[in-house]
């Protein structure tokens, strides 16, 4: 369907909007502006909300606030924030009634004039999104980057042309009810995640899936072969299917050889695209993202543009980005990770002496077995904080290798507390990582404002 069709198709029409985030805001607006008959549902109180509310009581939205604001769900069509579980009871319910349930994501694929990129996966999926669009960007295309990183799309979708590319980041949350797929899919890992929000860790695999679903003969499908869930994918895919691997050969896809250099097989041809060591951003999940990336765009982007893009892009912020050095200590702010195999693939793969860490926070549900044993081997100081931190000890203590006292564990309750002891723990030529294993809702509403936190308390040291 075009543009202008789809807003025509909207005059009149009953539509909420559950959550008034990040990504439903402007969507509101436009809907609104296109004469929809507008109701944004949201948990928060209008005091709460403050000036968001009155700024759409002002351009006639109509408002449903408070514990009841899913109460008497039924608008014709329902668009869910990606943080809201798909199968609660009213969403449930509003299906059963006919309402068409979805999310600005879905409508953007619908409608997007342009190929689209789309990146998922448990680790490394905003690095891998990032330097898919640096690399098209340097090959002169026009990047519009969205999904679970920048803005939505949905409402600049008037500002796409078909040249153009759009290069969309997908969580499970926003997978879990997609019915179409991208142009171009590329899968970075699968390992237990977000197991709070979903009922079971096939549900979790199957969100994923959806990524690959959905595509026709043209389309392509990037995947880790070094992971045994993503490897699983295979056998769903229609269009071309491309692997990569940081461990072996692959037939069709980027793969490091022993020399340290990215390989890229394609129609039975091997081709040198890079040194590992031309990549700025330090450790092995990045040269898996690499790895991931060269795939997705070989014959898009030239590999003079893929080396310059290596050679030149610093990273994400809050992915193991170096806060200061004070005192012969250097201090790195990961707060992205939230996950133990995140903690374990990066910050604990990064150094060649042991480190102090910062570790613990809001519980995922996640198994920590594995995290115990490598923190033993990498960590000499773990600093505790947060709910997770008597499963995380456990998890240590429990370790076949751990000796009484090593690491040291140190409980504290709060981030200020946390920089402190570490402060006092470190000596020079000491590293100090703040990277928890785990999501931070018990202290912070984001793991970016978790980043900023310790930026800001380390930067006062």
């Amino acid at each position: 369907m075009d543009i202008q069709k789809f807003y025509s198709s909207l005059k009149g029409k009953k539509v909420a909007f559950c959550g008034i985030g990040g990504s439903n805001l402007p969507l509101i607006k436009t809907f609104k502006k296109h004469g929809a008959d507008v109701t944004a549902r949201d948990r928060r109180t209008e005091e709460k909300l403050g000036k968001t509310a009155e700024e759409l009581k002002n351009i006639g939205v109509k408002l449903c606030l408070g514990e009841d604001y899913l109460k008497n769900l039924n608008e014709d069509i329902i668009y869910r924030t990606p943080g809201m579980k798909y199968y609660i009871p009213e969403l449930n319910e509003a299906r059963a009634h006919g309402a068409a349930v979805t999310s600005e994501m879905e409508t953007f694929f619908d409608l997007c004039p342009c190929k689209i990129f789309a990146v998922t996966g448990s680790d490394g999926k905003t690095t891998t999104t990032t330097i898919i669009s640096e690399m098209l960007k340097a090959a002169g295309k026009t990047v519009h980057l969205g999904g679970n990183i920048g803005n939505p799309l949905l409402p600049e979708i008037d500002n796409i042309s078909e040249n153009d590319a759009a290069v969309v980041e997908l969580s499970s949350f926003q997978l879990i009810s997609m019915r179409r797929s991208p142009d171009i899919a590329v899968v970075t890992n699968v390992t237990p995640n977000h197991l709070d929000m979903h009922k079971d860790m096939q549900e979790y695999v199957d969100a994923k899936k959806n990524i690959v679903l959905h595509q026709n003969a043209y389309s392509k499908s990037i995947l880790n072969d070094d992971n045994e869930i993503t490897k699983g994918f295979s056998d769903f895919v229609r269009g071309e299917k491309r692997m990569f691997s940081r461990r072996h050969k692959c037939e069709d896809g980027a793969w490091l050889n022993e020399n340290n250099e990215i390989i890229m097989s394609h129609g039975g041809k091997d081709t040198i695209v890079m040194n590992a060591s031309d990549i700025k951003i330090p450790g092995n999940h990045n040269i898996e993202n690499y790895l991931a990336a060269v795939s997705a765009l070989w014959g898009i982007v030239d590999i003079d543009k893929m080396v310059y893009v290596a050679k030149n892009f610093g990273g994400v912020e809050h992915r193991n980005e170096l806060v200061r050095e004070l005192d012969g200590v250097k201090y790195y702010n990961d707060s992205i990770g939230t996950t133990p195999s995140r903690t374990m693939n990066g910050t604990l793969s990064l150094f060649d002496k042991k480190i102090i860490l910062i570790a613990g926070g809001y519980d995922k549900n996640i198994p920590f077995d594995s995290f115990g044993p490598k923190v033993v081997e990498k960590v000499k100081t773990l600093v505790l904080m947060g709910a997770t931190s008597d499963k995380i000890e456990k998890s240590v203590k429990s370790a076949p290798n751990y000796k009484e006292g090593s690491p040291k564990i140190i409980r504290v309750n709060s981030l200020e507390k946390a920089i402190k002891t570490c402060r006092e723990e470190a000596e020079k030529g000491d590293v100090v990582s703040l990277s928890p294993a785990c999501a931070s809702f018990d202290m912070f509403p984001d793991f970016e404002t978790r980043g900023e936190e310790f930026k800001k308390l380390v930067n006062e040291l």
